[in-house]
């Protein structure tokens, strides 16, 4: 019998798909994870299905999309009958761990009661941390800070308001979280069991906090860091959604207020943003020698992705929210086994987070779950085939001003072009993404372009139907 594979799956909170070295980054730091994806396949076109943190977590833990799952935005409860991944894998023999963030839940100090409330998830091991912040008096990473004489502080950087200095980073979550993956390797040496881990580090979701050794890394060469892709009046042909968020992200004007910050500003944001993912690196740089050094590298599939994007002022507008703009929903995927998947490999398919649940299982020879509408990236993995998905779907459930606002976006982007459509008034988008790749002209009221749109929208409907939850599976004829 073939032995099971390992599986360390890393997801960081918030981080773009040019952050990284490999993904043609010339500023930052990343030489792990660039060396990762030297000994594994590189997803060039890899996009999340929901730009909110909890309702992409959910799509991807479940292998289905977020209105399926029925864990559409942030401060919902994942229902008790969905089935993750973990659960399957639990179920089929494996010991499954986690650190750092899972926000499957109502994850608020005010309505979560002290902790993150949990379904039958496969969980063997659970170290949590939401975030950094002491907030509840079940976070593991504040325990730890504790015992080592510590608190977690930050302090504002001088020059900007919008950055602060965080932790050392010996003393960081991104830290803690990997200390608890290597305990858990390295307890793992030399036992047949197989075993999945799940890193779930908070960086590089802002507040932007990276330690002041990292920042002051860029701080040399800060006129030379790019300012946001943003065409002053741009927003005269964009919704008023964006309108609304130039003003401070989620319409909040004290949150990254993009139409009140100066070029040192972006610039300031942008270095902490890249820093933080510095040392993101670094800590896969030291699970990697754990799964090195105790003699498991081989034998385990290593995952490095992100749950969505960041906009970084993109389009004038920080955070994420209802924007289906490329650097929210375009995101890292690297994946790696040696010896079974291709090494040293960029693949230019277009794939979705949907499609990594059944392709665990698949590797792990479990059995599909019925439920699940994701499509195994086992036959891209392996080289048998370069194509995958004629298009990519996503998700957002958080359009309407207001406190629980129930609009809704949705977008489908294929080769050439992206459609976003709003449930809530006339308004729309629709990017030429070859003529324009910066996503600067907004075509949604061109009449030159409205065969393109019916096309596009017709599109949209195709990939709405498949949304439609498999469940409960047919099992008769009649």
């Amino acid at each position: 019998m073939v032995k099971q594979p390992n599986i360390l799956w890393i997801c960081t909170d918030q981080q773009r798909f040019d952050t990284l070295g490999c993904y043609g980054n010339p500023f930052v730091n990343t030489p792990n994870i660039d060396r990762l994806a030297n000994r594994g396949v590189l997803f060039e076109n890899a996009y999340c299905q929901s730009t909110i943190c909890a309702p992409s977590r959910g799509s991807f833990l479940t292998g289905r999309y977020p209105r399926t799952v029925r864990l559409r935005k942030n401060g919902q409860d994942i229902p008790d009958s969905e089935v993750l991944v973990t659960k399957l894998l639990h179920d089929a023999g494996y010991t499954c761990g986690l650190s750092g963030k899972l926000h499957l839940t109502a994850c608020n100090p005010k309505v979560s009661h002290g902790t993150e409330r949990r379904i039958d998830d496969g969980y063997d091991m659970f170290h949590w941390s939401h975030h950094p912040k002491d907030d509840w008096p079940t976070n593991e990473y504040s325990m730890w800070l504790r015992a080592k004489g510590k608190t977690f502080e930050s302090r504002l950087v001088e020059a900007c308001k919008y950055v602060t200095y965080g932790p050392d980073a010996e003393d960081h979550q991104a830290a803690w979280c990997a200390e608890k993956a290597i305990d858990f390797i390295e307890a793992h040496t030399g036992k047949e069991q197989p075993w999945l881990f799940s890193v779930n580090i908070y960086a590089p979701h802002h507040p932007f906090d990276p330690p002041e050794s990292y920042l002051h890394r860029y701080l040399e060469k800060l006129d030379q860091i790019p300012l946001p892709n943003y065409i002053e009046g741009e927003l005269d042909s964009k919704t008023s959604f964006q309108r609304h968020d130039h003003k401070g992200a989620y319409g909040n004007p004290k949150l990254y207020p993009f139409n009140q910050m100066n070029d040192s500003d972006h610039r300031y944001l942008t270095a902490a943003y890249w820093a933080m993912v510095d040392l993101i690196d670094e800590q896969v740089g030291v699970m990697m020698d754990a799964l090195e050094r105790t003699g498991q590298l081989e034998n385990t599939i290593v995952i490095f992705m992100s749950d969505h994007g960041e906009l970084l002022g993109e389009h004038g507008v920080y955070l994420k929210g209802s924007h289906f703009y490329e650097p929210s929903v375009h995101v890292p995927l690297i994946v790696s086994w040696p010896g079974k998947y291709q090494e040293g490999v960029r693949s230019s398919a277009l794939v979705e987070l949907v499609d990594l649940a059944p392709t665990f299982l698949e590797a792990a020879g479990v059995e599909r779950y019925h439920g699940m509408q994701g499509k195994s990236l086992t036959k891209l993995l392996s080289g048998e085939t370069a194509e995958h998905r004629e298009d990519v779907y996503c998700e957002n459930y958080e359009t309407i001003e207001g406190k629980y606002g129930n609009g809704y976006s949705l977008m489908v982007r294929d080769r050439t072009h992206k459609i976003v459509m709003y449930n809530t008034r006339d308004e729309g988008e629709l990017y030429d993404l070859v003529n324009d790749p910066n996503e600067s002209v907004n075509l949604w009221h061109s009449a030159e372009h409205s065969a393109l749109k019916l096309c596009m929208m017709e599109r949209l409907c195709h990939r709405m139907a498949e949304t439609i939850d498999p469940l409960p599976e047919k099992i008769a004829p009649w």
